[in-house]
């Protein structure tokens, strides 16, 4: 009777090291997604607006971070300043020109981890038909079973800098600044 117990106990240990060794593939929640930015309005305010999240997959290897990716859509339709007709003036062509560039993308390259559950998140971002590098500063802030969910979920904070004159969307620089600030919370669920 020893020997099976002994012998189920080693084969749920080496299940859990087994799950714990591979990238785990993770569904973003729209609802728990919110992407920030904001601006300088001509040094009166700095206004912020949100991008909705569209689709996003995040697959994060705790053990090897290198094999760690993200990969999200923001439709411009999402697009939420709390002021109907700035969402407006910013879906036409002299800013992201929403009817002909419909979608932002970001898809990872590299992750890179910096200690303390910090990571550096190299990847193409896509806005406006331009693609170009960016570097995200991604705070880990929880892995486990989502209390809600009751699954295995994970959530992260980032941010980082542009300049959106770079993505080819430079209207009203310098007066309207071309540095735009970037702030980012998620959390997802295993995805089956």
């Amino acid at each position: 009777m020893r020997f099976p117990r002994l012998a189920l106990a080693l084969a749920l240990g080496s299940a859990a090291l087994a799950a714990h060794a591979d990238p785990v593939s993770y569904k973003l929640d729209p609802n728990h997604t919110m992407v920030i930015f904001s601006w300088s309005h001509f040094g009166f305010s700095h206004p912020v607006a949100e991008l909705g999240l569209g689709e996003g997959t995040l697959v994060f290897d705790e053990k090897d971070p290198a094999k760690s990716s993200v990969e999200v859509t923001l439709p411009l339709e999402r697009l939420d300043t709390h002021v109907a007709k700035l969402d407006e003036h910013l879906k036409k062509p002299d800013f992201f020109d929403a009817e002909k560039y419909p979608v932002i993308t970001f898809k990872s390259t590299r992750v890179e981890a910096k200690g303390s559950g910090r990571y550096k998140v190299t990847g193409d971002l896509t806005v406006h038909g331009v693609t170009r590098p960016v570097v995200l500063d991604a705070k880990l802030n929880k892995v486990g079973e989502h209390p809600m969910l009751k699954a295995q979920a994970i959530g992260f904070d980032a941010t980082t800098t542009l300049k959106r004159s770079e993505f080819g969307v430079g209207a009203y620089v310098p007066n309207v600044s071309d540095e735009i600030k970037v702030q980012i919370t998620t959390e997802g669920a295993v995805a089956h």
